[in-house]
């Protein structure tokens, strides 16, 4: 008897690795064998899938099965394959013909009573069947919105509900269903803001704006009830819409970690917790927040109080958007481009300079507590800004329920996003140092001040550059062709000292 062979793929890192599922049925007594670098719950999907089976009014054999997961040096995590070897075994049975099978990938987990659950990571297995040239993709019905995103011309995405609906399907006697979009906000409930909210906080906010236009890293520094918080909440409204790449890569980071079912259109706005460990920061074999907040914005509140090892961890992503993890076990690399917005007090009672409250903190505290963050990683940071507190008065004379301002910075942001776009295909706080000499234009006055500036304030190469890099999102949003010396001005303004 020929050995039939059914096509399935695992999620691994932010991509999927293909695994042929291989049958055999002899005499003997009935025994259920997987072979193949199974990990725990794969060798429990046997009594899953012998009752998903006899549930579905389907027969399992009553001989010796052995099923083989190739390749043997792969480890098969997850209960991804339940469905697979359960189509592996109909065949094996006569209760399916090879023609049934032909051109597919079925990917799924088994209930008891042969229901199909819905799993995580689905858009990596789509885009991996995309790619090996399937032609026909059957998995969970809750899934099919995501792996829809990743659908080609060649790939129809079958969505399935139970074992018995896909064989019926198989054997063409049932039509599948129409794939329905389910879409997934991701945004908190603290990225609601706008900036007409926002009492006062001019300087801040213009920085907010020229941040978001330019995807530059953004620190806020102030004492307690400045606004700080508030300012960074509105940051997720004034960035543009996902794309439809931006929405897959959101949905499959997001996917791998989160039971989400729907698709990402929205831009994350992820805040960990200063008490988050390294791990959850960056992730170890599945994404952290820094990749979760890829193409969105990561938050970091009380920028100090984080441990000083999770921030110098943010070095290498900060620089490569791209967070890359060495374990015993492998390697895993994900996107992490994300714009950094974080915010701190001037001390650890936070009212060092203040006018109204009197500052609690020693000399040293002071000194430790600014110490946290290192010179290479605030040279990673592109503006840093000042807010103070505004007066209680003056917030009670200023309430507004207008949205003006925030309509027309979205505008500026938009048509500063698409010249960037339109000359580099890229954010500006992406640019690299040779692409920065080519595509930013400084005029002789902007060059002499930039000199004279870089000097004043002893700019290191990065800081150097980061500056040309804010200079040119200023005159983005002047809608000025060349850099000029009052946008070089203004960008060095954004470099206060924390």
């Amino acid at each position: 008897m020929k050995t039939p062979k059914t096509y399935s793929a695992i999620p691994n890192g932010f991509g999927a690795e293909l695994v042929t599922v291989e049958g055999d049925v002899t005499k003997g007594l009935g025994y259920f064998n997987i072979v193949g670098m199974p990990d725990k719950t794969v060798e429990e999907s046997r009594e899953r899938i012998r009752a998903a089976i006899r549930n579905s009014e389907m027969a399992f054999p009553t001989d010796k099965v052995t099923i083989n997961l190739a390749p043997a040096e792969l480890q098969k995590r997850g209960s991804y394959l339940d469905l697979p070897i359960a189509v592996n075994i109909l065949a094996l049975t006569g209760q399916l013909s090879a023609a049934d099978l032909a051109d597919s990938m079925f990917v799924g987990e088994l209930a008891l009573d042969g229901k199909i659950r819905p799993l995580r990571g689905i858009i990596n297995v789509a885009e991996l069947a995309a790619k090996r040239h399937f032609k026909r993709l059957y998995l969970p019905a809750q899934n099919a919105a995501q792996a829809n995103l990743v659908a080609t011309k060649n790939l129809r995405i079958f969505p399935v509900t139970s074992l018995k609906e896909l064989w019926l399907m198989l054997k063409e006697i049932a039509q599948p269903q129409p794939v329905k979009s389910v879409v997934k906000n991701t945004q908190t409930d603290s990225a609601t803001a706008y900036l007409d909210q926002i009492v006062g906080q001019e300087i801040a906010k213009r920085a907010l704006v020229i941040a978001v236009a330019g995807r530059h890293n953004l620190l806020l520094s102030g004492p307690p009830g400045a606004g700080k918080s508030l300012l960074a909440s509105v940051a997720p409204n004034l960035l543009p819409p996902l794309s439809h790449k931006e929405s897959i890569e959101a949905t499959k980071l997001h996917s791998l970690v989160e039971d989400l079912t729907g698709v990402i259109r929205d831009r994350p706005f992820r805040a960990p917790h200063h008490s988050a460990s390294l791990t959850a920061i960056i992730g170890n074999g599945l994404p952290g927040e820094i990749s979760l907040a890829h193409t969105g914005v990561l938050y970091l509140d009380e920028l100090p109080e984080f441990r000083r090892d999770l921030l110098e961890s943010l070095r290498q992503p900060l620089e490569n958007k791209r967070i890359t993890i060495s374990r015993a076990k492998g390697r895993q690399s994900y996107p992490a481009d994300f714009m950094l917005i974080a915010t701190m007090n001037p001390c650890p009672c936070g009212y060092y300079g203040s006018k109204d409250h009197e500052c609690q903190c020693s000399i040293s505290q002071i000194h430790n507590y600014r110490h946290k963050l290192s010179g290479p990683l605030l040279d990673r940071i592109d503006m840093t800004v000042k807010v103070d507190k505004v007066a209680n008065s003056v917030l009670v004379k200023n309430t507004t329920s207008s949205t003006h301002q925030h309509a027309s910075a979205k505008r500026q942001i938009e048509r500063a996003l698409n010249t960037q776009f339109k000359r580099q295909h890229k954010y500006n706080a992406n640019l690299r140092s040779c692409e920065i000499i080519q595509q930013c234009q400084l005029t002789p006055a902007a060059q002499s001040r930039l000199e004279e500036l870089s000097r004043k304030l002893e700019l290191s190469a990065r800081s150097y550059f980061k500056l040309i890099k804010v200079a040119q999102t200023i005159a983005d949003l002047a809608e000025a062709t060349q850099i000029q010396p009052e946008h070089v001005a203004e960008a060095a303004r954004y470099r206060d000292e924390i």
